[in-house]
């Protein structure tokens, strides 16, 4: 079994930046793509980031429009880990910050499965 455990939510003040964390761990035999996604009051979910391949450093990336030129997603492949540093944050980034990532693991090999992380609460306001 793979568990994905997010950190680093909190309250900010507007113009104000966090970093969060999301570490996978269990019988983890590689990770593809990993991904922060977010979920307002009354609005569906929605992806904000991923990052696929590469080590420290490197991968593929992709953003939501919304948070271009503000948020960085950056990966340790080595910890399993995904981070994702939020500046400049503004009162409609408040949401539940979700990190999922596809995983082949020891029961799920050769096929990879998505696992979600239980989410973490970014609050922006003054």
């Amino acid at each position: 079994q793979v568990q994905l455990v997010e950190s680093g939510g909190g309250l900010v003040q507007p113009g104000g930046s966090l970093r969060l964390s999301c570490a996978a761990s269990g019988r983890i035999l590689s990770i593809s793509t990993m991904g922060w996604y977010r979920q307002a009051p009354g609005k569906e979910r929605e992806l904000v980031a991923s990052i696929t391949g590469g080590g420290t450093g490197g991968g593929s990336t992709k953003y939501a429009d919304s948070v271009k030129g503000r948020f960085t997603i950056s990966r340790d492949s080595a910890k399993h880990t995904v981070y994702l540093q939020m500046n400049s944050l503004k009162p409609e980034d408040t949401a539940v910050y979700y990190c999922n990532g596809d995983v082949i693991d020891g029961s799920s090999w050769p096929s990879s499965r998505v696992y979600w992380g239980q989410g973490t609460q970014v609050t922006v306001s003054s």
